[in-house]
């Protein structure tokens, strides 16, 4: 948020107006033409309340009041401010095209006006009625696919806002040829005219009009006809390209200068994104990686789209399947993209649509969620737990017609992405290997992300978004984080709520403490041993990652009562090479190694769950014997699951001869970088966390002298 409005807005030099695009002749003749419009209304109509000069002659109050007003009649009639803004931009598109204007009044011609946004629809149509054609012009609505007799003295109007199953080229051709036949003029309106105005009625088009971008000159010659002052300062160019045609009421209401109109629509432009979706925006979310940079790219686009300084086909994140376990935020992602774009988020979900109990509700709630989003445009469609969907590739028995129906319309419609101009997809599902491939092609969600859990860091990060810069400021939260190492961040959220009732029901502030008791939830601690042992662990895999090369991929390594983790970027690809992998094989069992030299004997901590060292291990030294044609079965692939290691015969010995060789490899390392095992296993000990960084300058430190290869042996 901004401290106030006046930051976000620009001073002009006296004298010197905001600059237009053109002299704006005609858009200052269609204000004038709007004044009188309302002028009349307030003459004819009702009482209004704070402008109306009607004062009741037996209210004695009242006649206090009028002594001190000025003329009521000589005060200037304000524009409705959305009317306003695209009379203005009515008018310029008139102007780029030097015939047209001549031709709406004088002849019958046919024109198409692209506005872009769907909520300049019903402004436009009231401007080109009131103010592009003759007085007293009578407009036939030839909306729908109904026919329509016109005479040659009426015009023919179709608009249509994208919204409606009938907003297609295919529907209302043949009272466009009436109309033709008639010689009757015709005017289409439409967010996208070639997408959703009648086909012939395009092709029939002598003029097609677009309304430009909102810029300064428009602001300034709107604010002068809602308030009858011209502004000295200007918006911030940034807010400029999020306003919206909605935003001009709100801002405006009672507004009693030109200037303070300015203010009012910087200041309800700096706070719009509080009332589009609860939460953070996008720039306040930790975790997201790719995700959060895919995002933000999108809001940026959406922004220039809704200002139509791009076209609908120039962006090209238009769908998203986000992927993940339960709780790493991906219904998160999306309320914060929602506020971040500035635009609505229409959410639903596969298990909302199965709700209905025939398959005709269901399919028509498919339908409904896509017709939403396109009446909302530029909006999200969030669509929760894809993976309800099912593969037909894997549907069986008397259900495939059932649900082949629902998979075949939701790719209808997602693939139909032309025709729901300014809708982005983003489908979340915790088993992305169960959605149909299909819908993962191209112009569907034919972009995938994996939202991974948060690392202690992030976790950290996470930690102090949801507790505020005013709770614990000075306390480290690296202890939680690392305590809390595997969760999400939805699990955080839960830790600090509760840790948040801990306290209260205690009458005090809220301590570290009752953060690690939640974080815990009365798990034993690690006793000082064990601790010692699987620190010593660790810093056996940094230091063999240092001395085989590996020193730029340590991410981290973090210490805490689940355990030890070592987190590095090194991976197996297609380019990898036996040294390599044998490499990454003594990376893997030096955390053993480290234990039998500092402490005797190893643990069983190496093994015994999935994951663990001695599974990764094996899985390699198999795949070097059997998948990778690198072992003594020679050039060969052979199919063998992890289980089933004696097959074929002698696979098992192999394995076992790798990886005891690359123990002792690791052992042989470690014994000449003892100095720095012990060395970053007291830091790790002490600490519980180590940055990379870190990593690198305690191991250059701890380098004895007497080493002549600092680097280790292969």
């Amino acid at each position: 948020m901004f401290d106030s409005p006046i930051s976000k807005t620009i001073d002009v030099p006296a004298g010197e107006a905001p600059a237009a695009a053109s002299t704006d002749q005609l858009a200052r003749a269609f204000l004038k033409a709007l004044a009188q419009k309302e002028r009349e209304r307030w003459k004819h109509g009702a009482k209004e309340a704070s402008n109306a000069s009607f004062v009741d002659d037996d209210d004695p109050v009242e006649k206090i009041i009028a002594q001190d007003e000025p003329d009521r009649q000589a005060q200037h009639v304000p524009v409705p401010p959305g009317r306003a803004l695209t009379a203005v931009l009515v008018a310029r598109a008139i102007e780029a095209d030097s015939d047209v204007l001549r031709r709406l009044r004088r002849e019958n011609p046919v024109v198409v006006i692209a506005t872009h946004m769907p909520e300049l629809i019903d402004a436009t149509r009231y401007v080109v009625e009131k103010c592009a054609l003759p007085t007293d012009t009578f407009v036939k609505d030839l909306n729908g696919s109904k026919y329509h007799d016109l005479r040659r003295s009426e015009v023919g109007l179709v608009v249509r806002d994208g919204s409606g199953r009938e907003h297609n080229p295919d529907t209302g051709n043949a009272a466009i040829g009436a109309a033709l036949h008639a010689g009757a003029a015709l005017i289409g309106i439409a967010p996208d005219p070639k997408r959703q105005l009648p086909r012939d009625l395009l092709r029939s088009a002598e003029h097609r009009l677009v309304l430009p971008p909102i810029d300064h000159g428009a602001i300034a010659l709107m604010v002068e006809a809602v308030t009858g002052g011209v502004p000295t300062r200007r918006l911030d160019d940034a807010l400029l390209r999020t306003l919206d045609i909605g935003d001009l009421p709100v801002a405006l209401r009672n507004v009693r200068s030109a200037d303070d109109g300015i203010d009012a629509i910087a200041r309800v432009l700096s706070q719009k994104a509080d009332y589009l979706e609860s939460g953070p925006s996008l720039d306040e979310l930790h975790g997201y990686g790719a995700a959060r940079d895919w995002g933000l790219a999108l809001a940026q686009d959406l922004n220039d789209y809704r200002a139509g300084r791009i076209d609908w086909s120039d962006i090209d994140n238009r769908g998203l399947l986000l992927s993940g376990p339960p709780g790493v935020g991906k219904t998160s992602f999306a309320k914060a993209l929602a506020k971040s774009a500035r635009v609505p988020l229409v959410a639903t979900s596969v298990a909302e649509w199965n709700s209905a109990n025939y398959m005709s509700g269901t399919l028509q709630a498919i339908r409904e969620a896509f017709s939403r989003a396109r009446a909302q445009a530029p909006c999200l469609l969030f669509i929760d737990e894809l993976d309800g969907i099912s593969d037909r590739t894997q549907i069986r028995g008397e259900y495939v017609q059932y649900w082949t129906q629902i998979v075949n319309l939701f790719l209808e419609l997602l693939a139909g992405v032309e025709e729901r101009p300014g809708v982005v997809v983003v489908a979340a599902t915790n088993h992305p290997d169960r959605i149909d491939a299909a819908v993962k092609r191209a112009g569907r969600l034919d972009r995938e992300i994996a939202i991974e859990k948060p690392d202690v860091a992030t976790l950290d990060r996470i930690f102090r978004h949801h507790l505020g810069a005013e709770t614990l400021p000075d306390i480290s939260l690296a202890p939680v984080a690392l305590a809390a190492r595997g969760r999400t961040g939805a699990d955080v959220e839960s830790f600090v709520r509760r840790a948040r009732g801990r306290a209260r029901r205690g009458g005090r502030e809220l301590l570290l403490a009752d953060l690690m008791a939640e974080v815990r939830d009365d798990a034993p601690q690690l006793s000082s041993d064990d601790r010692r042992r699987i620190a010593i662990h660790e810093a056996g895999h940094a230091v063999a990652c240092r001395a085989l090369g590996f020193h730029d991929a340590i991410v981290d390594v973090s210490l805490s009562d689940a355990g030890g983790l070592l987190v590095m970027t090194q991976q197996i690809t297609g380019c990898s090479t036996l040294p390599q992998l044998e490499a990454m094989l003594t990376v893997i069992l030096s955390g053993r190694a480290a234990e039998r030299i500092c402490l005797g004997e190893a643990s069983i901590g190496a093994g015994g769950r999935a994951n663990s060292d001695l599974e990764r291990a094996t899985t390699i030294a198999r795949d070097i014997e059997a998948r990778y044609g690198l072992g003594a079965l020679g050039p060969v692939l052979v199919d063998v699951s992890a289980t089933d290691l004696l097959i074929p015969n002698g696979l098992l010995e192999q394995v076992a001869k790798r990886l005891r060789a690359a123990e002792e490899r690791a052992r042989v390392l470690l014994e000449d970088h003892r100095k720095q095992v012990e060395a970053i296993a007291a830091a790790l000990e002490a600490e519980g966390y180590l940055a990379g960084a870190e990593i690198e300058r305690l191991l250059a430190t701890a380098a004895s002298p007497s080493t002549p290869n600092s680097e280790g042996r292969r």
